[in-house]
């Protein structure tokens, strides 16, 4: 039995990747506070995730101070070490595990996170 997705990729933003890769090659140091700091992914990726996640009680601000937890995979993304399923699903799946549930956070099955068994 197959659960409901709860939280689907959204396509590559390609255009972002590059134009953050770029700014990593001309200025490394604006570069690397960009990827720490997150929230250029974390927004667009809050536009597709932050209806489901914010009616299971979490905010923009936690969902961006987990973004920021999970730079250092953020990185290699954009670097092209990693690849867009790995990087947004595995922050997918760290989101989904902090989901308030009763005034605490809750792990997820990964069935629920996926939509597969």
């Amino acid at each position: 039995m197959a659960a409901a997705k709860f939280l689907s990729l959204p396509e590559e933003p390609v255009e972002l990747r590059g134009k953050t890769r770029t700014l990593v090659e001309s200025d490394p140091e604006e570069g690397a506070r960009l990827v720490r700091e997150a929230s250029f992914i974390a927004e667009p990726l809050w536009e597709v995730w932050g209806g489901e996640l914010g009616s299971r009680g979490m905010g923009y601000e936690r969902f961006l101070e987990i973004a920021r937890g999970y730079a250092g995979e953020i990185w290699l993304w954009v670097m092209g070490e990693r690849t867009w399923e790995h990087c947004a699903g595995g922050l997918a799946g760290r989101a989904a595990r902090r989901v308030p549930r009763d005034g605490a956070e809750r792990v997820v099955d990964a069935v629920e996170i996926c939509g597969q068994r």
